[in-house]
């Protein structure tokens, strides 16, 4: 190929890239904040359904009903809330095909998820910690918030345009199966032997804080609940490393970042 066709061809593809880019954009609802999402909605839906049901296979669910009562409890009210919020906007198609549920497992792990489609699970192991329903729903908001906020679609999109050099999905599904899952699994951190998710980007995180103060003030749980919790969570103490190293704020940003957020939930406050 001539240098000149090399150029034309390189350009080509240039474009074609970032056209796919701004078609692919979307907007976060609440922040506003632009990203990147290449994979179609009911396609992050159906690989989340299929792996949370793999997942629930494999654990082992609470028997303790007063716990995983609460737990449900708290969801359905935020699910709601969420709900009636998009339907205000006029953003009710976003939360179409969405699968909401909500399980307590067994686990000495401090840790809570939520995938696409509302497919929530919480560990026995934070529940010392969130201490009250007021403390589970911080919990429950902000990772009800990763996923209203498409961030594994989001950290997927990159993944594919990384290493699978932006192929179509439908290419990358049908020639590299294994590849898409892998990235999947990536996005959420499944793979292990218990599924822990692992931690988004600090951006993301912090977008999952402000979004989750809102969403559990509107299901009418007060915001002020939330520096209290990370306060907790801060004294389990154990090595952490520098914020800059962390994908996660440190400690001290994420609370004073709270704090700074609660004025704004408080707009958003339904006591129940």
């Amino acid at each position: 190929m001539s240098r000149r066709l090399h150029t034309l061809a390189a350009g080509t593809l240039f474009t074609l890239v970032l056209a796919l880019i701004i078609w692919a954009c979307r907007t976060v609802a609440i922040s506003g904040r632009q990203q990147l999402n290449l994979i179609p909605r009911q396609t992050m839906l159906a690989m989340s359904y299929e792996q949370y049901a793999a997942f629930l296979s494999r654990a082992r669910l609470s028997n303790n009903v007063a716990q995983t009562e609460l737990v449900r409890r708290v969801g359905r009210r935020i699910q709601a809330a969420v709900e009636r919020y998009f339907a205000e906007q006029g953003l009710s198609a976003q939360l179409e095909g969405y699968q909401w549920e909500f399980n307590l497992v067994e686990s000495p792990e401090v840790n809570a998820w939520c995938m696409p489609g509302g497919k929530v699970v919480f560990y026995t192991g934070i529940l010392p910690i969130t201490k009250d329903e007021e403390g589970l729903a911080v919990v429950m908001g902000h990772e009800i918030a990763h996923a209203i906020a498409e961030h594994g679609n989001e950290r997927m999109s990159k993944g594919l345009l990384a290493e699978l050099g932006g192929i179509a999905l439908d290419a990358a599904l049908q020639d590299k199966p294994e590849e898409t899952r892998q990235l999947f699994f990536a996005a959420y951190g499944l793979g292990a032997q218990f599924g822990v998710l692992l931690p988004f980007s600090r951006m993301q995180e912090s977008e999952a804080d402000r979004l989750g103060l809102i969403f559990m003030a509107m299901a009418g749980y007060n915001p002020n609940a939330a520096p209290q919790f990370w306060k907790r969570m801060a004294a389990l103490g154990g090595q952490k490393p520098p914020e800059f190293f962390s994908t996660h704020p440190s400690d001290e940003t994420r609370i004073r970042d709270l704090q700074n957020t609660i004025p704004e939930a408080m707009k958003y406050y339904r006591k129940n």
